[in-house]
């Protein structure tokens, strides 16, 4: 089980880089402006709000999907300490 935990941890860790490498793209979406940020070539606030509208158009399984997306994280974090 020793492996397990290994790719486990791993894959927490590309989790918790993605979502940093997410929000800094934000950041320089809102400071530099303009839709798509040139060495990145995607329009992740587009995407974020695109996601948010889909789930909200969903009505009560948009909300379930918030749901358990949220206790995810929520979960993750309470298992790395």
């Amino acid at each position: 089980m020793d492996w397990l935990t290994k790719v486990r941890d791993w894959a927490g860790s590309i989790t918790e880089l993605g979502i940093v490498v997410v929000a800094l793209v934000v950041v320089l979406q809102v400071i530099f402006g303009g839709t798509v940020i040139p060495f990145f070539g995607v329009d992740v606030i587009g995407n974020i709000t695109k996601i948010v509208a889909d789930l909200g158009s969903q009505g009560l399984v948009g909300l379930v999907a918030v749901g358990v997306i949220a206790w995810a994280f929520h979960r993750r974090g309470a298992t790395s300490e």
